[in-house]
């Protein structure tokens, strides 16, 4: 391997995801954007008591067979067994009874206890206010980091590992996009998606920790920072590759031998973490080194170095 080929293909490193964030801003200007699922788009809550132990894949096939494509089922009841079953579907319109009936003598057939219990209108009201909430959250949460971070270390190593966590995010919507006809977004990628903020943010913790240790060494003081850059993330790359595949060893298992409604919520963890692995060796030193340089927010940094001088004499 190169001596300098983490810092010397940046405009490669940085080219790639651009073009894949673009593809999928072009896609969804064309009507191909993401598939929102039941939680943003409303339509229907089918409760039912099926009356013993029941198989999700049965209730799949059953759903299929009446003509009902977009649903989400959830076992439901108290008890080691749970008995109740609980079906989401879109709005289905005129024949949603029809549907409805077809759906419940399909069933009926492997389960001839099911009675059925309820039906709810589900708004999708409470899908705005959670995509709202998860949005206010990550704000928060990208503000604490930045102070945080720019106080343990520098405001360019917050800044960026913010950009990085950006970099992360839009990743894992733009394979959203791409997989449209496979998975809905829905509650279970937003859990996804700010269970990947805490993931990445460390990988990158790590990699500006040893930049630190690295820039205190008399080796690198007079040195390019490019080069302790290279130096650090070759330094923790073994560290980054193991946990990360220690981690998606699990995440793959459960992908493979998990239903639909675990596939959508570990599909795109596995994107995002690999996303998360990428912009922490591949971007966010780099980028760190590049503002460093520059000296783009001086007057900044200068007053957080003043804060840390007067915490030191206190």
């Amino acid at each position: 391997m190169d001596n300098n080929f983490f810092t010397k293909n940046t405009k490669t490193f940085l080219l790639i995801p651009a073009v894949i964030i673009c593809i999928a801003i072009l896609l969804s200007i064309f009507g191909l954007g993401l598939n929102a699922g039941i939680d943003f788009t409303g339509g229907s809550l089918l409760t039912y008591t099926v009356g013993e132990d029941f198989d999700v894949s049965v209730v799949e096939a059953a759903l299929k067979s009446a003509g009902i494509n977009e649903y989400q089922i959830a076992k439901t009841g108290s008890g080691a067994v749970r008995t109740q079953l609980e079906v989401r579907t879109k709005d289905l319109g005129e024949a949603s009874e029809t549907m409805r009936m077809a759906f419940e003598d399909e069933l009926e057939k492997t389960y001839p206890n099911l009675t059925f219990f309820t039906i709810d209108t589900v708004g999708a009201t409470a899908g705005r206010d959670l995509v709202g909430n998860a949005i206010k959250s990550c704000l928060i949460v990208f503000a604490c980091l930045l102070i945080y971070i720019a106080i343990r270390f520098d405001l360019y190593s917050g800044v960026t590992a913010l950009l990085a966590l950006l970099h992360d995010i839009c990743i894992m919507v733009s394979f959203m996009v791409f997989f449209r006809g496979m998975y809905q977004v829905n509650t279970s990628f937003i859990a996804a998606m700010l269970t990947i903020i805490g993931y990445s943010i460390n990988n990158t913790i790590i990699i500006f920790d040893r930049i630190r240790e690295n820039n205190r060494l008399f080796a690198y003081k007079e040195g390019s920072r490019k080069n302790v850059v290279e130096a650090s993330v070759r330094q923790t790359l073994s560290r980054t590759v193991n946990t990360t595949i220690t981690t998606l060893i699990t995440l793959v298992v459960l992908y493979i031998l998990g239903v639909e409604s675990i596939k959508e919520f570990v599909f795109p963890l596995i994107v995002g973490m690999l996303a998360g692995v990428y912009s922490s060796v591949l971007l966010s030193g780099q980028i760190w080194a590049f503002f460093v340089d520059k000296q783009l927010f001086a007057p900044l940094t200068n007053l957080f170095k003043k804060n840390k001088g007067a915490a030191k004499k206190a």
